[in-house]
């Protein structure tokens, strides 16, 4: 199970932000000149920062095309063509069209965007960055003529002006204002982690009406972790298991750049989000960020005691691996990679004692990863050169149930729960189709 466990989140970014076409009569809007280029380029940055790529490129599609599937409780939709072209971009946007489809969830023609699409964080960004935005996809962004795909959601559900009455219960208007009493550092951090980084889309519960149970610290439930197609996102607070507790700043900081630390690897979601925007990010962000992250309270622990590394009755069991059939399959596969000591060889192969993915209530991360592997982490241009094999044609869901129960048993993980063959199956199914 080579890096199996990467992540620190999974799934960090469902965002889907434009689900709108710009009228066909709509005019591009001429190029920028040369006194705009540097507010252009700030543009880019902070397209990175709010990983607008990673959901508006299609795999071996034209940047910023659309085209994207992305699966939701109601259906699956299609993230669309947000470059520059008239007919099917949003060249025919204007400023004031573009803020309003970023922060309140309304396309130009005025219909509402479905709220996979992370406007109640952007409604957090101010006039500047919304200004520099625009100039980066107006003018920094080639134009493609690639036709928006309508989605799978069936009638009645795909109709939109229930919506209206939706933002009127759940978005909060208003751009980021700094906390007093809080220094320079955090309140950018603050703004960045609700913002553009939008990372309560994944990483927050959601309600009955999908909804953000929470979209900043205030909420108790902000970053405490979340189920989302197929994945956990990770606890971001102060929990010292399944959170960042026993995470430094440095080791947060490492995580952010890199993808991988001594704790643990990204995997899933996370994985486009570290190769896509927080690695490019300026080294002042990343501690922004890192030090508003460190600074929420624990939240979302099962009251279990701080994690201590213990190898010994896990090492009895692999000595004996006739013994256990979790242990069996760990031999078989895993063990060359994340070691009898579970510690791995991080940050090339994760480690899985003391993992917070590990750690967690939820198994599905664990479980989507073992079937089916992630992608490469790309940094500074180079893979990685251990990416985390899928294992779904080689093991059946009674084996990485087994294997994985193991794993959340052994060095002294103590998770809340062992993983059952039915869970494995489930994932299994959901994950499966169409490949």
């Amino acid at each position: 199970m080579k890096n199996m466990l990467k992540g620190l989140g999974a799934a960090l970014c469902v965002a889907l932000p434009f689900l709108a076409q710009a009228p066909a009569d709509a005019a591009t809007p001429a190029g920028a000149g040369a006194a705009d280029q540097a507010l252009v380029q700030r543009g880019a940055y902070l397209a990175q920062l709010g990983d607008c790529a990673a959901c508006h490129t299609a795999p071996k599609g034209k940047p910023f095309a659309g085209g994207l599937p992305m699966n939701t409780p109601m259906g699956r939709i299609y993230v669309t063509n947000i470059t520059p072209d008239a007919q099917t971009g949003i060249g025919g946007y204007t400023e004031a069209d573009f803020a309003r489809a970023l922060r309140e969830g309304v396309a130009k023609d005025g219909h509402n965007l479905y709220p996979a699409m992370p406007y109640p964080s952007y409604a957090k960004v101010n006039d500047d960055d919304v200004k520099a935005l625009y100039a980066f996809f107006m003018h920094g962004v080639a134009p493609v003529q690639q036709a928006n795909r309508e989605s799978d959601i069936k009638w009645p559900l795909n109709m939109r002006w229930p919506l209206m009455f939706w933002n009127m219960a759940f978005l909060q208007k208003g751009a980021y204002r700094d906390k007093p009493g809080k220094d320079v550092a955090w309140n950018r951090g603050a703004y960045l982690v609700q913002g553009l980084g939008h990372c309560g889309s994944c990483h927050t519960p959601r309600g009955v009406a999908f909804q953000e149970s929470a979209l900043d610290e205030s909420g108790s439930a902000f970053l405490s972790g979340a189920l989302l197609d197929g994945w956990f996102a990770s606890n971001l607070t102060g929990e010292h298991n399944a959170g960042l507790g026993r995470w430094s700043d440095e080791d947060l900081r490492t995580f952010l750049k890199s993808g991988a630390n001594r704790h643990a690897s990204a995997f899933g979601a996370m994985t486009s989000v570290i190769n896509n925007s927080t690695q490019a990010l300026s080294d002042q962000d990343i501690a922004a960020m890192s030090a508003y992250l460190k600074s929420l309270p624990p939240v979302g622990g099962d009251g279990a005691a701080a994690y201590t590394y213990d190898p010994q009755a896990t090492k009895v069991s692999l000595d004996r691996p006739a013994n256990d059939a979790g242990a069996r399959v760990y031999t078989a596969y895993c063990m060359h990679c994340h070691g009898v000591d579970g510690r791995g060889f991080a940050p090339m192969l994760a480690p899985l004692a003391g993992n917070p993915n590990v750690l967690a209530k939820d198994a599905s991360s664990l479980i989507n990863v073992t079937l089916n592997g992630t992608g490469d982490l790309v940094i500074n241009g180079v893979p990685s050169p251990f990416p985390m094999p899928g294992f779904a044609a080689v093991l059946d869901d009674k084996q990485i149930a087994d294997v994985l129960s193991f794993v959340r048993a052994g060095w002294n993980n103590g998770a809340p729960a062992g993983v059952g063959a039915a869970e494995v199956a489930k994932l299994r199914q959901s994950t499966q189709a169409g490949r």
